[in-house]
């Protein structure tokens, strides 16, 4: 058991380390080949904080552990709302860019739900993984041809997010290459031992694949977005905070769950008690970023707040749940009858009081 516990803890750390050897590495080659700022944030950085779950997601479906591939995936998609942003919001309000709420929360939930519907019968086909995946392709073109016409306000802040430029030692192409081809390699032994030490000590203690993928893989794997959003939020760049999360969860749906779909033999099996509570879950968790943060354009702390309160009473929901535990009736009657009314009647009252932000003229 020890054992298991410790390459799991080396897993994750070769995860983080690989990712941020990646993104340094793929960062600097973009620039370094004349491309904007801009683009390289709106893609490489933005989507290398998933690349720990596309790791983890790849492996967990090549060895057929399909649960744990999902669970990744809607786990981490839950915590990046409910636990990244709540204790983001914590440290300080968040400001929510106007292009965020009207252009990426929308294809957010869209993934979501397109992602319920196609795992309604019970699998992700390969042909199914390879729709999701050339709409990551679409969405990544699309970003990029929308840059182009970006102010400059907005280049300057992505410009920003670059990894430091200012050392010497990784200046040249070729020691670029080999930050890529190094993070690349980190990822994928991290990946390995990551999902070998969950699938044993998940059997070790009872608990199934789908249950240790939504919790600790999935917390794990968002190593690099819980850090990103919670600095960023720390140093007051509130935009990057929420940005970083949304394109996260936009990239987690689309390319990791249709990257392993698609190398995965007979596509992704998603099992019933996904399909019956966790995949709703990620999908109301995306449906409720709309009313908190079109009423002020901003998560406030106690929004902030609730999002971490929920996110503690749906990892406790499935600790009880794994372990049949006693209070487990008691717990979901009181969740459902008193405090998911609660919230909701909270956020309806706030959004007639507070009615629509608009953006302050120019």
């Amino acid at each position: 058991m020890l054992e298991h516990l410790l390459f799991f803890i080396l897993g994750l750390a070769a995860l983080t380390l690989g990712a941020e050897l990646m993104v340094r590495g793929a960062a600097r080659l973009a620039l370094t080949f004349g491309i904007s700022p801009l683009v390289v944030g709106l893609t490489i950085v933005a989507f290398g904080t998933s690349a720990p779950e596309m790791a983890v997601s790849a492996g967990a479906a090549l060895s057929g552990s399909g649960d744990l591939a999902i669970g990744n995936v809607v786990g981490s998609n839950i915590a990046n709302v409910l636990l990244i942003l709540g204790l983001s919001a914590l440290i300080v309000p968040l400001a929510v860019n106007e292009q965020i709420i009207r252009q990426e929360i929308p294809i957010m939930i869209g993934a979501s739900l397109l992602f319920l519907v196609l795992a309604l019968d019970g699998n992700l086909s390969r042909g199914e993984g390879a729709l999701l995946f050339a709409l990551v392709i679409a969405y990544t073109v699309f970003l990029v041809t929308q840059s182009r016409r970006a102010s400059k306000a907005v280049e300057a802040e992505f410009a920003d997010e670059m990894p430091d430029t200012s050392s010497r030692w990784d200046a040249h192409w070729s020691v670029q290459l080999l930050l890529v081809a190094g993070g690349l390699g980190l990822l994928v032994l991290g990946a390995d031992w990551l999902v070998d030490a969950a699938v044993a000590v998940a059997r070790a203690f009872g608990v199934s694949d789908l249950v240790i993928g939504l919790t600790v893989v999935a917390v794990g794997t968002s190593m690099p977005e819980i850090a990103t959003s919670l600095v960023a939020a720390w140093r007051g760049e509130r935009d990057i905070a929420v940005g970083n999360v949304v394109g996260s969860n936009i990239f987690n749906v689309f390319a990791v769950l249709g990257f392993a779909s698609l190398i995965a033999d007979g596509g992704i099996v998603v099992s019933e008690a996904a399909r019956n509570f966790d995949l709703w879950v990620m999908l109301a968790v995306a449906f409720a970023c709309l009313p908190i943060v079109v009423t002020g354009r901003e998560i406030a702390r106690w929004e902030g707040g609730v999002f971490l309160a929920y996110y503690v009473a749906y990892t406790l929901y499935l600790v009880l749940s794994a372990t049949q535990h006693e209070s487990l009736p008691a717990f979901s009657s009181a969740m459902l009858g008193y405090v998911l009314p609660l919230t909701v009647i909270t956020l309806i009252v706030s959004f007639v009081r507070n009615g629509i932000k608009t953006p302050p003229a120019a």
